[in-house]
């Protein structure tokens, strides 16, 4: 099992990696709950993401309280992590991004499903939150720990869920399986993006639905490389 320090070096890694990608811009974030205290978990700073070091990491209880800032500036929407993690025993890892793929999905009711084998794991059905429905007009974004759990509730037994007019956010059992399907959630959108332009050109109604149906996630065949026993360090797509 790996140790903290080496959790929170992947956490570093984590970022850079979903930044390279495109996944995250200088706005979106990845978390890990802690491995000995589940009631607390582990966010950078207020940073860009493709620059976090290690120093930046820092320690929130699941109410989003900064354990010890350093006199560092907290990230405003610390509250996706904590109700998520408040929410689900099972999550590990929690990332929120604004990947422009999925934005479409989030404000069309066009939905979204996993249109090929590796993009299983954000499962068969993509839930979108629509803040306005609760909370009114407001700027989008997620400052309270009632939005977040109201968010999380949207989320349910879920991994992924679009957030109307913002972005998404992904939650997972381990950090390498949640940063696999942030970024297969971004391919996935572009992909069905395509094949439903191509669809509408030949005149084939129906072909989304069909095309949807092929790819029904089944217990134990999500992400057949998966493994959380893989060499820790490398988190890229190829090796999840």
């Amino acid at each position: 099992m790996a140790t903290l320090d080496e959790l929170l070096e992947d956490l570093v890694t984590a970022n850079h990696v979903l930044a390279k990608l495109g996944i995250v811009d200088s706005f979106g974030h990845i978390s890990i709950r802690h491995p000995e205290r589940p009631d607390r978990f582990f966010l950078s700073c207020s940073r860009a993401p493709e620059r976090v070091s290690r120093d930046d990491i820092l320690e929130f209880n699941l109410e989003c309280e900064v354990i010890d800032a350093k006199g560092k500036q907290l990230y405003t929407e610390r509250p996706i992590h904590g109700a998520a993690y408040e929410a689900r025993p099972d999550v590990k890892c929690v990332i929120h991004n604004h990947s422009p793929g999925v934005i479409p999905y989030g404000v069309t009711g066009h939905k979204m499903r996993p249109i090929m084998h590796m993009c299983a794991t954000i499962g068969h059905d993509v839930p979108v939150w629509d803040q306005h429905k609760k909370f009114g007009d407001t700027d989008l974004l997620v400052r309270t720990m009632a939005q977040g759990r109201d968010l999380a509730k949207k989320l349910g037994k879920g991994g992924t869920c679009l957030m109307r007019g913002h972005g998404c956010v992904v939650a997972g059992p381990w950090m390498r399986r949640t940063v696999y399907t942030a970024i297969y959630l971004e391919l996935n959108a572009k992909l069905q993006m395509q094949a439903e332009a191509m669809s509408r050109k030949r005149g084939e109604q129906g072909h989304r639905d069909h095309l949807a149906g092929q790819c029904r996630p089944r217990l134990g065949e999500l992400v057949p490389h998966g493994r959380p026993d893989l060499p820790r360090g490398d988190v890229s797509p190829n090796r999840i």
